[in-house]
C-alpha cells in the first residue's frame, strides 16, 4: 500500500510538471481584440454582485496568485476578493494572493507563480483551489502532497487566457467560474477572522506606509468611504475597470522571514514566510490603529488575532488585507 501511494504522487508530481510546463503554450492565445477577454459567455454574465451567497454550503475556497509589479498593474478582480495576502518574494519584491470565497469575478489577473510559502499559509482553509501560473520544478513535488488542488495554468485550458494590454509574463488571466462549480460561500473563510464591533481604544490613523526591501503598501483612510485606499509604491491601486481597491480592514501581521532552500533563475534567495506560530500586528480599521496580538499554533488551524489583554480582536465587515511584515 505504501509503494502504491508512492507510485500515485509520483504520477500526479509527474502530471503537474507536464501542465507546468505546457501550461504557457496551452493558455498563450490572445483574446483577439484590443482589450483583455473578459471571460464571460452568454450564461455568465451576472456581476460579481449578483454572485454572493450567504445561504449555500460552502465549498473550498479559491485562492489566486496575483502578480503586481509594476508592469501588471492595473490588476483584474482583485477588488472582489474577501482576503488579499502580501508576502515578500525573491529580490525583496512582494506578490499578492487574492483569496475569494462569496464572490467569483469573471476574471482574475495576472496571473503568477507559487511559492512555498502559499503552501503554509493555505493550510488555514479546507482543501482549497489554488489557482496559479507555474511553480519551480523542485517545489511541484511539495504541491502535489499538499492538502489543495493545485490549478496551474493548462491545466483546464478554458480557465486562461493570454490578456492583449501587457506584455508576457504580465498577460495571464483566470476565468473563476470556469475552473469553480460554484461560488464557495462565505463559510469557507476558515481563517479565524472575526467581525465586529470596533474594540476601545486604538489611535487615529490617517495613513500607514509598510515596507519591504524592494517594495512598498500605504493605506490611507477614507472617511467618506469608510475604507482604506490602497497604493502599492506609490501608486494608487486600481483595477482594469478603474474601481479603487480599498479594504476595509488592514492587518499588518508581524513574522519571521527567513531563507528558504529555493532560488530564482538569477540565483536570488526565494524567502520563506513563517505563518504559523506567535507574534505581534497591527489592525487598521475605522481610521484607527489597534494593537494586537496573533497566533496560529497549527499549520491547519487558522490565525487568531486578539487585544493586548486577550479579548478578541474584531475586523470590520469587509475585505481584509494582511500584510506580512518581517518582524
Amino acid at each position: 500500500m505504501r509503494e502504491m501511494a508512492r507510485t500515485r504522487r509520483g504520477a500526479w508530481t509527474a502530471a503537474l510538471l507536464a501542465v507546468t510546463v505546457t501550461g504557457s503554450l496551452v493558455s498563450g492565445c490572445t483574446s483577439g481584440g484590443g482589450a483583455p477577454d473578459d471571460g464571460r459567455s452568454p450564461s455568465q454574465s451576472r456581476s460579481p454582485s449578483e454572485s454572493k451567497t450567504g445561504t449555500a454550503k460552502a465549498g473550498p475556497v479559491l485562492a489566486v496568485k496575483i502578480d503586481n509589479a509594476p508592469d501588471a498593474r492595473p490588476q483584474t478582480g482583485l477588488d472582489a476578493a474577501d482576503v488579499v495576502y502580501a508576502e515578500q518574494v525573491e529580490g525583496g519584491l512582494s506578490r499578492l494572493m487574492a483569496v475569494f470565497a462569496s464572490t467569483l469575478p469573471k476574471a482574475v489577473g495576472p496571473v503568477r507563480s507559487a511559492r512555498e510559502s502559499d503552501l503554509e499559509l493555505l493550510r488555514q482553509f479546507h482543501e482549497p483551489t489554488l489557482a496559479f501560473s507555474g511553480a519551480q520544478h523542485k517545489l511541484l513535488p511539495l504541491i502535489a502532497d499538499a492538502p489543495l488542488d493545485p490549478e496551474p495554468a493548462g491545466k483546464v485550458p478554458d480557465a486562461w487566457y493570454r490578456g492583449t494590454g501587457k506584455a508576457a509574463p504580465h498577460n495571464l488571466y483566470l476565468r473563476p467560474r470556469q475552473l469553480m462549480d460554484s461560488v464557495p460561500g462565505d463559510a469557507a473563510l476558515t481563517t479565524g477572522f472575526r467581525f465586529g464591533s470596533a474594540p476601545a481604544g486604538g489611535t487615529p490613523e490617517a495613513s500607514r506606509t509598510v515596507r519591504f526591501p524592494s517594495a512598498r503598501f500605504t493605506f490611507t483612510w477614507s472617511a467618506d468611504r469608510g475604507r482604506w485606499l490602497v497604493a502599492m509604491d506609490g501608486t494608487p491601486t486600481v483595477t482594469t475597470d478603474g474601481k479603487t481597491v480599498a479594504p476595509a480592514t488592514v492587518v499588518i501581521q508581524y513574522v519571521k522571514v527567513r531563507t528558504s532552500r529555493y532560488h530564482d533563475f538569477l540565483g536570488n534567495n526565494t524567502p520563506f514566510t513563517e505563518s504559523v506560530g506567535t507574534g505581534t500586528a497591527q489592525v487598521l480599521r475605522d481610521g484607527r490603529a489597534f494593537d494586537a496580538k496573533w497566533t496560529r499554533p497549527e499549520a491547519a488551524d487558522g490565525t487568531r488575532f486578539t487585544t493586548p489583554d486577550g479579548a478578541p480582536m474584531n475586523f470590520a465587515p469587509g475585505q481584509v488585507w494582511v500584510v506580512l511584515a518581517k518582524a
